[in-house]
């Protein structure tokens, strides 16, 4: 059986954090979960993390600054990790924004849960 892919859910609302991590954990991902930007980093620096889903709006540190540091991390494996943008707010970003920043790919809010899941199998899929 394939080993058990770690996903980091990075997210300050406790119901669309409880929400996507059981329709993870029923794909069978192992998640860790982050409130703050600051989490972020401390959760990806002391576990190996196979994909991100990153709410841009979550204190101390949003997502946008959260990927900059990740994709800035000397650690290759920290640096490469996939990230997967999650906002209600899109228009205040356009996707060379995404792009500059390092992220991989974007789901809006309210989330599409079939979709959610189809794109972290896609981004996990080494």
């Amino acid at each position: 059986m394939a080993e058990t892919k770690t996903i980091l859910i990075a997210e300050d609302s406790s119901v669309i954090l409880n929400l996507t991590k059981k329709i993870l954990e029923l794909q069978n991902y192992k998640i860790l979960t982050a409130k703050n930007g600051g989490e972020v980093i401390k959760t990806v620096e002391n576990n190996k993390i196979d994909a991100i889903l990153m709410d841009l709006n979550i204190p101390i540190k949003n997502g946008m600054e959260c990927t900059r540091e990740i994709r800035a991390s000397k650690n290759k494996d920290i640096a490469t990790i996939p990230i997967i943008a999650v906002t209600g707010n899109a228009n205040n970003y356009s996707m060379e924004d995404f792009k500059e920043a390092g992220i991989n790919a974007y789901l809006p809010k309210p989330l599409d849960f079939d979709m959610l899941v189809q794109t972290v199998k896609e981004y996990t899929a080494k």
